[in-house]
C-alpha cells in the first residue's frame, strides 16, 4: 500500500536519510561526489531541516508498506504570493517509474489548492533527467540560472513553473 505522510520536526530525519540514499545515485553523472557531499551537508543538515519545519515548510514522505521511498518539501508563498515552491522532490532510484513521484506531485497540487495558491515553482539541474518528468507533468521552463553555492560550486538550474488555474 502506498501512502503519503506529513512529517513534523521529530520525523524530519527521514528526509535526511532518504537524501543521503538518493543523491549519490541520482547526481553521480551530473556533479562531482565532492559537490554532492557539500550540498547534502548544506541542504540536508538535521538542524536546517528542523528549522525549515518550524518556519512553515511542509515535508511529506511517500511510503510503500510503511517504508519511506521518497519525499517532497514545499514552501507556500515563495518566492512570491500565490506560489507553492517545491524545494525538494526525490524518489529512491529503484522506485522511480512506479507512480511514487506522481503521488508526491499530486500532494503538492492538493496543498496548493488547499492554500489557494495558483502556481507550482521549482528549480532543477539542467542536466537532470527529471526535467523530462516535470515537463510530462506540465511544467514549463521559464528561466535558467547559475547559482554560486560556494567552494567554486554552482547549481546550473532551470526554473520551472506550472500554472494551476
Amino acid at each position: 500500500m502506498i501512502e503519503i505522510v506529513q512529517l513534523g520536526k521529530e520525523e524530519i530525519f527521514l528526509v535526511h536519510k532518504l537524501a543521503h540514499d538518493i543523491w549519490p545515485k541520482a547526481f553521480r553523472n551530473i556533479i562531482s561526489s565532492d559537490q554532492i557531499n557539500y550540498m547534502l551537508d548544506w541542504m540536508y543538515d538535521i538542524n536546517t531541516l528542523e528549522e525549515q519545519v518550524q518556519t512553515g515548510h511542509l515535508f511529506y514522505v511517500v511510503k510503500e508498506d510503511g517504508v519511506a521511498k521518497g519525499f517532497i518539501g514545499l514552501e507556500p508563498n515563495y518566492p512570491d504570493i500565490e506560489i507553492l515552491r517545491i524545494h525538494k522532490f526525490y524518489v529512491l532510484p529503484e522506485c522511480q517509474g512506479k507512480g511514487m513521484g506522481r503521488v508526491l506531485f499530486n500532494k503538492a497540487v492538493d496543498v496548493a489548492f488547499d492554500l489557494d495558491l495558483s502556481t507550482l515553482h521549482l528549480n532543477v539541474n539542467r542536466f537532470n533527467p527529471s526535467v523530462e518528468f516535470y515537463k510530462h507533468l506540465g511544467f514549463k521552463v521559464v528561466a535558467e540560472e547559475d547559482i554560486d553555492i560556494g567552494r567554486d560550486y554552482f547549481m546550473e538550474d532551470y526554473i520551472m513553473e506550472l500554472n494551476l488555474s
